[in-house]
């Protein structure tokens, strides 16, 4: 029988796994609530279906591996909303059950290290809700694997459209880092796990270098022949309470367990590499 991966909520992340494993054999379903996503997910060689709306039951029953991308709301984790008992009534048969989380269930750390055994603090609505989505998941008794991604980048997803539009900002706050992952280090861990199912397994997904939010622009300003944006004092700066949310959580984040179990070489092991390659991507198209 050969693998068969159901992708619920099948965006950004979840496209760059599946790009990895279809050319090996795999069939992807991949689930969009939004109808203008239909043409996307074909064109990458998956089945797209239109859900919440549409009936899985027929797809539960052949699917292999679950991958669930579906951020949760404060009334919980829509796949489990919808589907909580036709899944835990097919656990037996699913190979492999990830669940893409957040770093942000850690909370503040006020700049110290944490790993996969660090205690879950949110100290955001966010990150809230997906301590408690990893919570009702891992109740279920599935062969689960919770991947905790940092801030994720990559192509369409980098810093030099607003460096080029000028509305890149460079907001200073004193020793704030934050620690990052590009999409393609995303899917090359995820596919790993998939081959070398570890049921119970927690992993955070980021690069080597949590570095200041300015220093990100400023290089990618660099790299475009650009003026960084002025420095702006977090304290004064005129943001948005979402924006100014994510400064409220200041940590670095451990990437040993995913080199020692799932032998992961990133292939952009900081923002530099990452940054660089895409604007050569962009350059060559």
């Amino acid at each position: 029988m050969s693998d068969i991966l159901l992708s619920f909520g099948h965006g950004y992340s979840a496209r760059a796994i599946a790009d990895l494993v279809i050319p090996h054999g795999w069939h992807v379903i991949g689930t969009t609530r939004n109808p203008d996503n239909i043409d996307a997910i074909l064109d990458q060689g998956a089945s797209p279906v239109q859900w919440p709306g549409a009936d899985l039951t027929s797809i539960l029953d052949v699917a292999t591996h679950l991958l669930i991308s579906a951020a949760p709301g404060p009334d919980g984790d829509p796949v489990l909303n919808d589907l909580r008992e036709e899944i835990a009534a097919r656990r037996d048969r699913f190979e492999w059950v990830g669940y893409l989380s957040t770093t942000g269930v850690y909370g503040d750390h006020q700049g110290s290290w944490v790993d996969e055994n660090t205690p879950l603090t949110p100290s955001t609505k966010r990150g809230e809700m997906r301590v408690k989505a990893e919570a009702d998941w891992a109740a279920l008794d599935l062969p689960l694997h919770i991947f905790r991604l940092a801030g994720i980048y990559g192509p369409g997803r980098g810093p030099f459209a607003k460096v080029r539009n000028g509305t890149a900002r460079c907001i200073v706050k004193p020793d704030q880092v934050f620690s990052r992952i590009h999409v393609d280090d995303i899917a090359q861990t995820v596919a790993a796990s998939m081959l070398n199912p570890n049921p119970g397994a927690i992993y955070n997904l980021c690069d080597d270098d949590p570095a200041p939010p300015q220093d990100v622009i400023a290089y990618a300003a660099e790299l475009l022949g650009q003026t960084p944006p002025p420095s702006e004092d977090f304290a004064t700066a005129d943001m948005t309470p979402m924006a100014r949310s994510f400064y409220a959580e200041n940590k670095k984040v451990r990437n040993t367990r995913i080199k020692e179990e799932l032998g992961i070489e990133l292939r952009y092991p900081d923002y530099k590499s990452g940054l660089t390659a895409l604007l050569n991507a962009e350059n060559d198209a």
